[in-house]
């Protein structure tokens, strides 16, 4: 075989068994983390509700945990009648139910306090960390492997199985969410108003925690806890092009998709040859963000 064949041959192997399984994952589940800390947002009328702060991260997380530890001896029926798709429903039960739990708490008389909201972040977070601790304890040397580098949110795990897993439902989640905008807008002012202006308000919200849950479980299943993608994105677009979601949900989808990549490659180019865990960098670049909006909350520019 001539040089060249083989050159080409080398870099499609390159190609489709490195470089796009990683990079489709990164922009799905960057333009699904940004979209559903926007949801989020709009859903609680608060700019500081997002999934890896207020414990839905950690929820699908759990969910996630459970399967890979339990998933060949208790839970091993539930794996063989799942299949592949075993990871990602758990991990989507887990953000479903904790993003339920935190709404019912958070939320009296159609308003959410954040203070309230936070709290009961932190306490579902915490519960869910505490159960997954007890199942990390009870892992084996190889799955503990798994859990601890995964816990910390990388790209490197991510396959073609996992894509055409994953895939499919945070692409629904995506489509779902782009009709969303008008009803979002019209919650702003209240629900009592979102009401007069047709929105059927139960029905909607159901919509968007569901959304949220998908979005936010079947990227967890593939890429671990990766934090403050769904701060950041949002306040950085509002500063941009304003309050109005039927603009913000593509814009997060675009630049969520690129903020993700962005940093996937600074982890892999920071600390080379060997890869920091994406989770770090966000988190790194989100914390500072995070104070920021806190002080900006406080006192106006």
């Amino acid at each position: 075989m001539p040089e060249s064949e083989v050159q080409a041959v080398r870099d499609y192997a390159v190609i489709y068994n490195i470089r796009l399984p990683r990079m489709i994952p990164g922009v799905l589940i960057g333009a699904a983390l940004a979209v559903s800390g926007l949801l989020m947002q709009g859903l609680f009328r608060n700019p500081l509700a997002d999934p890896g702060l207020v414990g839905v991260s950690a929820g699908a997380g759990l969910g996630a945990v459970g399967i890979i530890v339990l998933g060949t001896t208790m839970l091993a029926p539930l794996t063989a009648l799942l299949g592949i798709y075993a990871l990602q429903i758990a991990s989507f039960i887990g953000g479903l139910i904790t993003t339920f739990i935190l709404y019912r708490v958070a939320t009296r008389s159609g308003q959410t306090a954040i203070a309230t909201m936070l709290l009961a972040g932190i306490a579902l977070g915490a519960l869910a960390g505490a159960v997954t601790g007890v199942l990390v304890y009870v892992a084996n040397d190889a799955q503990l492997r798994d859990l601890t580098f995964w816990g910390m949110g990388s790209l490197s795990g991510a396959n073609w199985t996992k894509i055409m897993a994953s895939g499919p439902i945070i692409v629904a989640a995506l489509a779902v969410s782009a009709f969303l905008g008008k009803g979002l807008n019209a919650l702003t002012p209240g629900e009592a108003t979102a009401g007069h202006l047709g929105v059927r308000v139960q029905g909607f919200k159901r919509v968007v925690i569901v959304a949220v849950a998908a979005a936010t479980g079947a990227s967890v299943a593939v890429s671990g806890g990766i934090g403050f993608v769904g701060i950041v994105v949002p306040h950085l677009l509002r500063l941009v092009i304003g309050p109005d979601h039927r603009y913000l949900l593509p814009a997060s989808a675009l630049l969520g998709a690129s903020f993700l990549l962005m940093t996937d490659a600074v982890s892999r180019l920071i600390v080379a040859p060997a890869e920091l865990p994406i989770g770090i960098v966000t988190a790194a670049v989100g914390g500072p963000f995070f104070l920021w909006i806190l002080l900006r909350k406080q006192r106006p520019w």
